[in-house]
């Protein structure tokens, strides 16, 4: 049976299924899941919870409705909440937590896009460390088109993964692009039809699940490591992490498994 978590917002759901994903889901469709404050702090909370959780081996986050991943942020705040400097630091605290968490979380994270991911729809699924979308869907960062200042974390993340001219042409430009060239430039993984994107999706978050926890944080952590200039700190804590691994009962599981040519029955520790 699935479990729904208790949170102050009706705009983010967390749920977390048998097979051990763990869903973040945007629940704003009549605005196409623009990112509003409530649903930022929502967002902190579900991964907050799904990184102490043992039973979330891997999360996945998608858009409700159908329409779009996200549309960017919730522009009918920014009067109200966004409307000067001193606002913005506000938003900003409880904006970068989730961003936190969207960084740091150690779990392997998905990304099912259907529609428009757009602005912070974009930079939140690029925190994702694998990302499906159908062939319907539409990327971009429009910041130009509304004078907004872009943070810097996201564009670091969005030049490293595409390249700083592809970079400059994405921000610069305003442009939207489609899902194909969207995977030409690594901005997405799969393309996968909209009769079969949830099916496939699951699988894959399915097979992770499957596997063993602890390699998969250490790998994914190394991997962080080294996108971000292979910091000594970081290097190092990858080391102790692939230590645990070797010192690890799944270690001693898998290798039985593989003796007894059964599956393995990992268990995180």
């Amino acid at each position: 049976m699935s479990r729904e978590l208790k949170l102050d917002t009706r705009k983010i759901i967390g749920r977390i299924d048998d097979d051990g994903i763990g869903w973040l889901i945007f629940n704003q469709p009549e605005r196409h899941n623009a990112l509003s404050l409530e649903m930022w702090q929502g967002i902190g909370d579900v991964l907050e919870s799904y990184a102490d959780d043992p039973d979330v081996r891997v999360a996945v986050m998608r858009g409700a409705g159908g329409k779009a991943f996200i549309s960017g942020a919730d522009i009918s705040e920014f009067d109200n909440k966004r409307g000067s400097a001193e606002q913005k630091d506000q938003y900003g605290i409880v904006a970068g937590r989730a961003n936190h968490w969207l960084a740091n979380f150690e779990k392997p994270l998905i990304a099912l896009i259907e529609g428009y991911c757009i602005g912070g729809g974009l930079a939140t699924a690029l925190s994702a460390d694998i990302r499906f979308a159908t062939p319907d869907s539409r990327f971009g960062i429009p910041a130009a088109k509304l004078g907004l200042g872009y943070e810097y974390p996201g564009l670091a993340k969005l030049a490293r993964l595409v390249g700083p001219a592809r970079a400059r042409d994405i921000m610069f430009s305003a442009r939207f692009m489609e899902a194909d060239e969207a995977q030409q430039l690594g901005l997405i993984n799969f393309i996968v039809d909209r009769d079969s994107i949830e099916t496939q999706t699951i699988a894959y978050a399915e097979r992770i699940a499957g596997n063993a926890p602890l390699t998969v944080r250490a790998a994914k952590a190394a991997i962080n490591a080294w996108e971000r200039g292979s910091r000594e700190a970081e290097v190092k804590a990858v080391e102790a992490l692939v230590d645990g691994c070797f010192d690890s009962a799944d270690y001693k599981e898998g290798r039985r498994a593989f003796k007894e040519k059964r599956a393995p029955d990992f268990q995180g520790r």
